[in-house]
């Protein structure tokens, strides 16, 4: 099975779908990572920064068990404003890898990229695209997914969860490949809270932890 994982920023993947890509991985499944965004610093990007985060990225797809990595190396802060910018190429991806399973980020999230990617998905992803993708689900990324305002339409309601028990190991040394966005506990984006995040999912689906979804779209052909 090819698997495709949309993600604005570069540990978006990890945060979100890791252990489900390990599990992916191992049961011989391709998957591809496509990463929109280069990161912003203050609201500008530092090419030098950029070729670190991208080292990072492809040491943490080699252990989670990614071989297809690729990079749109677009402008972070700005996608909302340029989201025809960001179908075309995710369109692109979707053409080429032909993936029977999309995981993008959450259209809820409190940051306007992560929102951009979720819209992009959804047309690159239409019922009657070609190829078409029969299964789209949409993951939580810490820091981002928990801030979302209180309100209905920004809530994340997960009805989709995997067993991610036996890799969180493996989540985690991924994570620290990403040093430079680390934080301590209790800040959501830490090791600590990863481990928190999964364990609570995991109480929630009867696993001792998990990654949690929301299931888009499903079809039985």
């Amino acid at each position: 099975m090819r698997v495709l994982v949309l993600a604005a920023h570069m540990d978006d993947e990890v945060l979100g779908v890791g252990g489900t890509i390990v599990r992916h991985a191992q049961a011989g499944d391709e998957v591809t990572i496509c990463i929109a965004c280069q990161r912003a610093y203050h609201h500008r990007v530092d090419p030098r920064v950029t070729r670190e985060e991208e080292a990072s990225a492809r040491r943490a797809a080699r252990l989670l068990g990614s071989r297809n990595l690729r990079f749109l190396r677009l402008h972070d802060e700005r996608l909302d404003g340029h989201v025809l910018d960001l179908i075309r190429p995710i369109e692109t991806c979707v053409r080429e890898v032909k993936p029977s399973v999309v995981y993008t980020t959450h259209r809820g999230d409190n940051n306007q990229d992560h929102r951009a990617v979720f819209q992009a998905t959804m047309v690159a992803c239409r019922s009657f695209a070609i190829p078409k993708v029969p299964r789209v689900l949409c993951y939580e990324v810490l820091s981002s997914t928990e801030q979302a305002p209180p309100f209905p339409e920004a809530a994340f309601q997960p009805n989709f969860y995997v067993n991610i028990r036996e890799v969180l190991p493996k989540k985690l040394q991924a994570m620290r490949a990403y040093r430079s966005q680390l934080r301590p506990f209790p800040h959501p984006r830490s090791l600590e809270g990863i481990e928190v995040l999964a364990k609570r999912r995991g109480m929630e689906a009867g696993f001792h932890a998990a990654e949690a979804f929301m299931l888009i779209r499903d079809e039985w052909k």
